[in-house]
């Protein structure tokens, strides 16, 4: 009998796609959740468990592995994310199952650089003000500010980050970046300034966010942090939601202080309807979507479908696996 992996993601619940032929090909059965909107994570542990009962493997969007849902599914051996996050999965809690975690690290950080780079350009534009105004009947000069020669901070310079650089640099843009283990040879090669965290805030014209979500960078972003911002500066989070403390964003908005923001992750996905961000002008919102665009959406999803059936014949994905202190001991 075919290994079932079942595939959440609402963007994926399609049935003729390259990574679901992939599994096929490899001898596993492809399912998809009952539930639609299973993914986003909002249904209770005894829906998750009786969702994943039989599943060997999953192709996981957003849905949470708490101890509880994973101590339930003896028969789960992988679950690959796709994206780069995994704050949803308790990798402790999978390690002692050992069950493998993998993520798609190569397949969907230029896709987030071309969403981030929209924000910005939304936001110095004002985009969607001046769209609205012309819908309405408006027709009146409002300046908007450039992208040239402004600065850009970006707390985080992994693969995300540095995609963004490069792209701001094109823009002609100054980078600065505060980063704990930066890639030194691209710094230098792209004229990146590596600054500390007050510098990062202090200097910023354009603060974007690429760090995950860790009990350190939990709310990082609140009240005393965006005092410390440039006055009449933007922020924008393509990163986790879980990093800013989205009452204390609006504070900063009203007061003035911050010029606009864009969000493309909140604290609660999708947001409760009544979110005072919702009531601002000077602020872009999107459904977390920065990492899915058609060509990103494929990428992620093959390489997470290769993590699966590389696991199942006992290859080992390098740099795909969150959790590789199993490596030595763990078998389908």
């Amino acid at each position: 009998m075919s290994e079932i992996v079942l595939i959440t993601p609402e963007v994926m619940l399609h049935r003729d796609t390259p990574y679901a032929r992939l599994l096929t090909e490899a001898g596993f059965e492809v399912r998809y959740p009952r539930n639609p909107h299973f993914a986003r994570g909002l249904v209770s542990e005894a829906e998750t468990i009786d969702e994943l009962q039989g599943v060997s493997a999953t192709l996981a969007g957003g849905e949470c592995y708490t101890p509880a849902v994973l101590a339930a599914l003896p028969q789960l051996r992988v679950i690959a994310r796709c994206g780069v996050g995994y704050d949803r999965v308790d990798i402790p809690a999978a390690t002692q199952h050992n069950i493998a975690v993998t993520i798609t690290p190569t397949a969907n950080h230029e896709a987030v650089a071309e969403h981030m780079l929209v924000l910005m350009l939304g936001l110095a534009k004002r985009l969607v003000v001046h769209d609205r105004m012309v819908r309405a009947g408006g027709w009146r000069t409002q300046l908007t500010d450039p992208i040239r020669g402004r600065t850009l901070g970006l707390f985080g310079l992994g693969r995300i980050g540095r995609s963004v650089a490069v792209r701001a640099r094109a823009l002609g843009m100054h980078v600065i970046a505060t980063e704990m283990l930066p890639n030194r040879e691209f710094v230098q090669q792209h004229q990146i300034e590596l600054v500390d965290f007050d510098s990062l805030l202090r200097r910023s014209d354009f603060l974007s966010l690429h760090s995950t979500l860790t009990l350190e960078t939990l709310g990082l972003f609140n009240r005393e942090t965006f005092a410390q911002m440039k006055p009449g500066s933007y922020f924008i989070n393509t990163a986790r939601g879980g990093l800013v403390v989205e009452e204390d964003l609006v504070a900063a908005l009203r007061e003035g202080h911050l010029q606009g923001a864009a969000l493309d992750v909140f604290q609660l996905e999708p947001p409760d309807k009544n979110n005072p961000l919702f009531e601002l002008d000077n602020v872009i919102l999107t459904p977390h979507i920065a990492s899915a665009d058609t060509l990103s959406l494929e990428n992620m999803g093959l390489e997470a479908a290769r993590s699966i059936v590389m696991l199942k014949r006992g290859e080992w994905p390098d740099g795909a696996v969150v959790n590789g202190q199993l490596q030595a001991t763990w078998k389908w």
